[in-house]
């Protein structure tokens, strides 16, 4: 069987949709004809912004994990922005007024800790990475970010042993919604293209979750769109067994997963109030991290009519997934959007509930949503059109079909393809 070493820095106990893509590749690697092999980082030296100790018992015993020590750079965010808080993906967790310290400390992690602060793990994760090829006789490493700076441990890798790289981004490096929030300078921004450039240019190998995604990173470099490849997030067939229908008689429309300060949330929470005229037993769930300023707008609705949990384990998760009537699907405002395809779609898609996307109309998750039959696509800021889906929906509910083509079975297929790919070469 061959082998492959996996660096990902988000493992169990870590929680959130970036773990669930290589844990889920690992327990169907074996399937396919690769050992995995995964170095991670220890927990307790770890900022992990959520915590689910429920997937340490996903993780398969055909896995061989190690885990090392780090230096963690985010201490000092702590300490400079007085927050006590690891940052959450665009700043979900903080408020919208930031204060000098926190703009200060946002400027250090941009300016100063290139790419991100979690590059301290590198060191680490080097010297057992070492170890791991030469005493197990790997023959394809992959990384998977974000944090982008584990893209550097296979940079440097694949140079030292001349073994093929898959280098995976499930988010963009420089052209994150987010990444002006860290006031990087001319000379910082120069620096890390540069760096997502030679990660690009270097690996044998390079996978993202969109087309849109795939085509932004093959500008980047000249033989882009040879060998970046669309590799989508998905779900686990099994993780989606023995759930509870949607509640009898009650309208519940869910969100789960994080809501920042960018996500276009104004038209429908309109949409929705005014739906309430006419449906007032109506219930809006959000399950996850949002933002203090959403929360604010979130609050403003009768409380009788909505519910704001905070994260939960994904099993439980779940569970509110399919207790839901409609699930509702929020991407962030940003010029590159389009792109933009959450782990949390594939998910709704599996628990067959109707789902509203509020997006990009013409973007991937837009496309993905036509082209499964899994729900509505609106403009974000259309509270006309938001209104008439929830009011058809309400009066007769949509038969949604599970679609198997993105079970994390066959997507682990097509990985192993890539890899067969690789090591062939």
């Amino acid at each position: 069987m061959k082998r492959v070493l996996i660096i990902t820095y988000y493992w169990p106990p870590s929680g959130g949709a970036g773990v669930q893509r290589w844990l889920k590749f690992t327990k169907y690697l074996p399937e396919f004809g690769w050992e995995p092999f995964v170095l991670t980082i220890r927990p307790e030296y770890a900022t992990y912004p959520v915590l689910d100790k429920s997937l340490n018992k996903e993780v398969s015993d055909k896995v061989h994990v190690v885990k090392t020590a780090s230096k963690e750079w985010f201490s000092l965010y702590q300490k400079v922005s007085n927050t006590g808080k690891v940052p959450y993906a665009g700043f979900a967790n903080e408020t919208s007024r930031v204060s000098f310290r926190e703009k200060v400390a946002r400027f250090i992690r941009g300016n100063f800790f290139i790419p991100d602060p979690r590059k301290g793990w590198n060191k680490h994760a080097l010297f057992a990475a070492r170890k791991m090829i030469r005493e197990n006789g790997i023959d394809v490493v992959a990384t998977t970010s974000p944090p982008h700076s584990t893209q550097l441990i296979g940079l440097k890798l694949s140079r030292e042993f001349h073994l093929p790289w898959l280098a995976d981004l499930r988010d963009p490096w420089t052209d994150i919604y987010f990444y002006r929030q860290f006031y990087p300078t001319f000379p910082a921004h120069t620096l890390n293209k540069g760096l997502e450039r030679r990660v690009l240019h270097h690996a044998a190998m390079v996978t993202t979750v969109s087309a849109s995604l795939q085509q932004l990173l093959a500008e980047k470099i000249r033989t882009g769109m040879e060998k970046i490849r669309i590799l989508p997030n998905g779900f686990d067939p099994d993780d989606f067994k023995n759930l509870s229908p949607p509640a009898s008689g009650k309208f519940v429309i869910t969100y789960v997963g994080t809501l920042a300060e960018s996500y276009p949330l104004e038209a429908f929470l309109e949409a929705f109030k005014r739906f309430l005229d006419s449906h007032p037993g109506t219930l809006l769930r959000f399950i996850g991290t949002l933002a203090p300023v959403q929360k604010k707008k979130i609050g403003k609705l009768p409380p009788q009519n909505i519910e704001m949990i905070p994260y939960v384990e994904h099993r439980t998760a779940i569970e509110y997934m399919s207790s839901s009537s409609a699930l509702l699907l929020i991407i962030p405002r940003h010029q590159n959007n389009k792109g933009i395809v959450t782990g949390k779609l594939f998910e709704y898609l599996a628990v067959a509930r109707p789902v509203l996307f509020l997006g990009p109309e013409d973007g991937d998750g837009a496309e993905i949503i036509r082209r499964s039959g899994a729900g509505k696509v609106s403009h974000p800021e259309d509270t006309d059109k938001i209104m008439e889906i929830l009011s058809e929906w309400k009066n007769r509910m949509p038969e949604i079909i599970p679609n198997i083509e993105f079970s994390r079975k066959n997507l682990t297929g097509q990985l192993a393809t890539m890899l067969d790919e690789m090591q062939a070469k």
